[in-house]
């Protein structure tokens, strides 16, 4: 057919065709097909602007990081479900996407002094109680930051945290709320109880009815479905021994780092900021004064505490502690760079008013010997090596296997050692078998239905791996003999449940019917808290669901509890709180369920943000 349109390109059939393409674009739009085009590399567009699939990477690998110091070092990483982390970091950056949104709308903004001073004194970057700008340094970069971009995470931190604490900090709760949610809480409630648990004794089950049981659930009663698998590994660290370094590479690797560091200087500094009601002129002049002051022998420690604007380092005298070049703004860091040590430099113009800078001390680089490094960057030359080593590699390995209708030919060409599983199932077993990857390779039509190798599997940057199905265990039925047992304890156990749940319902269809109980065993219990431990959770929820009594006419009610017990309440009173709230107690009350208020209050801005927003998912 396509031989066709070619040859007649030139008349009518190709010109409809045309047409029919032109009129189909009409209705779907170029819009679209562009769309699909410039979208590939974004994960969503919320109101327009970008989430790329780099972010979506990040914020999944963070939360990844989370999830395993939670749960903790012996925690096995590869039972996370990849597709709710995915859709649990996605919502994540959506979320914040809209807020960061909302607090630009709302006008909401930080100085770049104030981001400024966040940094110098926030403790993560500090040595010895002073800002260290190579701590600075090391720290961000493990978080993946440039300078730029850290300073504008922290901003919009800084400015969406500002928005939640508006809106959950609003909510307030009256002296009268706080009063009756009290008095509801240090309620406490008399009442009786009666347990009538399962009784294993009264109940038989025959084997002809533990046979019926089986037949008519045989699917219930099967071996489970196994593999046994042949695999090789490919791990990275093999190719240590394989690479070697040469002097020379070391010595240029060698001055590359030593050229990063640099001295660091000791700030302090006095700002005059201007703004609405100080001129620039104005603070200009009061620098000037100040400068004079200084002149004249005033200490500079003190005249900070009484003169300057930036209320982070005032109380410290003006002091910024050490920074390496390229912490402050160009114009402050020349003159600063320009001082000798206790020189104060004349008043001096940046983007947040005029400065009088103090260089209190100067630290010079501390650079390493060759000697002292000289291990740590063999061992990163030998990286470099190795990672390009072991890339090739694992495409070696993928094109073998692929080609091979065995685990020979590969393991033979990469000196690689076959090795063999014991037989694991779909829930899969320790160690490498229990990788989701491994165990849905293990299960894939390809490998298990056809006998194919499976494609090479990242277990983890440092580890790939290819199997094969040695031996198929498929599931065979379990012989009733096996299982009878097993069947007849099940069958007991849940007709002596059924059996205590039907002799507690009619035994509360007759309390409630006013005739009395002849059973001795309730427990009584008087003035019963809301979190009282003796009694359990579901006791005392349903407890405290029930309507206040009548006095001369208990409330009754029944449940059934998860250990198979049925339970019967019998409420016969509801004591209030003696005393109204103490003014401390009162205080404490209004601030907790303000803060439930506020917080319940900022859901509802995500949840209308959310549902006033245009959200693209890719």
């Amino acid at each position: 057919m396509l031989q066709n349109i070619r040859d007649n390109s030139t008349g009518w059939i190709s010109k409809t065709i045309i047409g029919l393409i032109v009129v189909l674009l009409s209705f779907t739009g170029f819009e679209a097909i562009l769309s699909s085009t410039s979208n590939s590399n974004n994960a969503a567009k919320v109101n327009g602007e970008e989430i790329t699939l780099n972010e979506l990477a990040e914020a999944k690998n963070l939360q990844r990081q989370q999830l395993l110091q939670q749960l903790g070092e012996d925690f096995d990483a590869n039972l996370i479900d990849d597709a709710l982390l995915t859709q649990a970091a996605l919502n994540g950056l959506i979320a914040r996407k809209l807020l960061v949104q909302a607090a630009d709308q709302s006008g909401l903004a930080f100085s770049s002094a104030a981001v400024d001073q966040f940094i110098l004194l926030a403790p993560e970057f500090q040595v010895d109680g002073q800002f260290n700008a190579d701590r600075f340094d090391q720290v961000i970069r493990q978080m993946g930051y440039s300078r730029m971009q850290f300073r504008q995470m922290i901003t919009q931190e800084m400015r969406t945290g500002q928005l939640r604490a508006g809106v959950a900090g609003s909510a307030f709760v009256t002296e009268q709320e706080a009063q009756a949610f009290a008095q509801l809480e240090r309620q406490t409630r008399d009442f009786s109880m009666l347990s009538i648990a399962p009784d294993l004794d009264q109940v038989t089950v025959s084997a002809e009815e533990a046979e019926a049981y089986y037949n008519e659930n045989s699917a219930a009663f099967m071996t489970p479905e196994q593999v046994t698998v042949s695999y090789i590994e490919l791990k990275k660290a093999a190719f240590f021994d394989q690479v070697e370094v040469d002097d020379e590479q070391l010595k240029e690797l060698y001055e590359a780092e030593i050229a990063n560091l640099a001295e660091q200087r000791h700030a302090a500094h006095i700002l005059i900021e201007i703004s609405d009601e100080v001129s620039d002129e104005q603070a200009q002049l009061q620098a000037q004064q100040a400068f004079e002051r200084l002149s004249a022998g005033e200490d500079f420690a003190v005249l900070a505490k009484e003169l300057s604007d930036d209320i982070g380092s005032a109380q410290q005298g003006g002091d910024l502690g050490f920074a390496t070049p390229g912490v402050y703004e160009p114009e402050f860091e020349e003159a600063l760079y320009a001082l000798e040590k206790e020189q104060i430099s004349q008043p001096v113009r940046t983007a947040y008013g005029w400065h009088l800078i103090k260089l209190m001390d100067v630290r010079e680089a501390d650079i390493p010997s060759f000697a002292s490094l000289e291990e740590k960057l063999t061992q990163s030359l030998k990286a470099q090596q190795v990672e390009q080593r072991f890339v090739e590699a694992v495409k070696d390995l993928e094109a073998v296997a692929y080609e091979s209708a065995d685990l020979q030919q590969p393991a033979s060409e990469l000196n690689l050692e076959i090795k063999v599983s014991e037989p694991f199932g779909r829930d899969g077993a320790q160690g490498l078998f229990s990788n989701r990857y491994v165990l849905e390779a293990a299960f894939s039509t390809e490998v298990l239905e056809e006998g194919a190798n499976s494609m090479a599997i990242e277990l983890d940057p440092d580890t790939t791996v290819v199997l094969r199905v040695k031996e198929h265990h498929r599931p065979e039925p379990l012989p009733f003999a096996d299982v009878r047992e097993q069947i007849q304890s099940q069958l007991i156990a849940q007709r002596a449940v059924e059996h205590a749940q039907n002799q507690g319902e009619a035994l509360l269809a007759s309390l409630k019917e006013g005739k009395a109980s002849k059973d001795a065993s309730w427990q009584t219990v008087e003035a019963a808290t809301r979190d009282l431990n003796s009694i359990d959770p579901q006791v005392l929820q349903a407890l405290f669901k029930l309507p206040k009594p009548d006095t001369d006419a208990p409330q009754f009610a029944g449940l059934s509890l998860s250990s198979g017990e049925y339970v019967l309440l019998q409420l016969t009173g509801v004591n209030e709180a003696a005393a109204p709230l103490g003014s401390e107690e009162l205080a404490q009350y209004k601030q907790v369920l303000a803060s439930r208020a506020g917080q319940v209050d900022f859901n509802a801005l995500m949840k209308q943000l959310e549902l006033d927003a245009k959200i693209q998912r890719y």
